[in-house]
């Protein structure tokens, strides 16, 4: 509905009852699937970390708008709040550093926590539920700095920075979640 986002109308005309039901048992389906698989992670490692990326959009009026200013919108933002931050702390603290040590097209990127959105999502609140002394799922959120939001045209160049940066991360958060006890 509006209220859920931002205002747009996201359906032509309302889904059918039985096509409700049907993404309601598929959304079912696909947690008890994740819980499944973080549940073997977590028996054979003891602990893990799911990033879980998303992007959004920072032109919301329209194509020609001005893009959201940038002290309400950073390139990437870390969404912490359902998280034990103080227990989980060595690993976000070293993902965000290791984010931010990078440039993106020539300039520092901007990496900020908890900005534009809270990870607030329904995959880190089920790891953080589930899991809160085994599991930390990371939110990021990517402006859309990677394409043109409204025409949908990619940004190859930005998008293999952008990969590359977050690529630069797993060996750190490996060492990360090693050194916590």
């Amino acid at each position: 509905s509006p209220d859920q986002s931002w205002g747009l109308e996201v359906w032509r005309e309302r889904p059918d009852e039985d096509m409700v039901k049907e993404s309601l048992a598929f959304h079912d389906a696909f947690y008890r699937e994740l819980n499944r698989v973080l549940a073997s992670i977590e028996k054979l490692s003891g602990r893990f970390i799911l990033v879980d990326v998303h992007s959004y959009n920072h032109r919301r009026d329209g194509p020609e708008s001005m893009p959201t200013s940038r002290d309400l919108a950073p390139d990437i933002n870390i969404g912490t709040s359902s998280m034990d931050r103080e227990r989980w702390a060595p690993v976000v603290d070293a993902f965000i550093e290791t984010l931010r040590g990078h440039h993106l097209n020539g300039e520092p990127i901007d990496v900020r926590e908890n900005v534009s959105f809270q990870g607030k999502g329904e995959q880190t609140r089920f790891v953080h539920a589930n899991f809160a002394e085994t599991g930390c799922a990371i939110a990021v959120e990517f402006k859309k700095i990677f394409m043109d939001e409204w025409s949908g045209e990619p940004d190859w160049r930005t998008i293999e920075q952008l990969r590359a940066i977050l690529a630069s991360s797993v060996p750190v958060l490996e060492s990360a979640l090693r050194g916590m006890r």
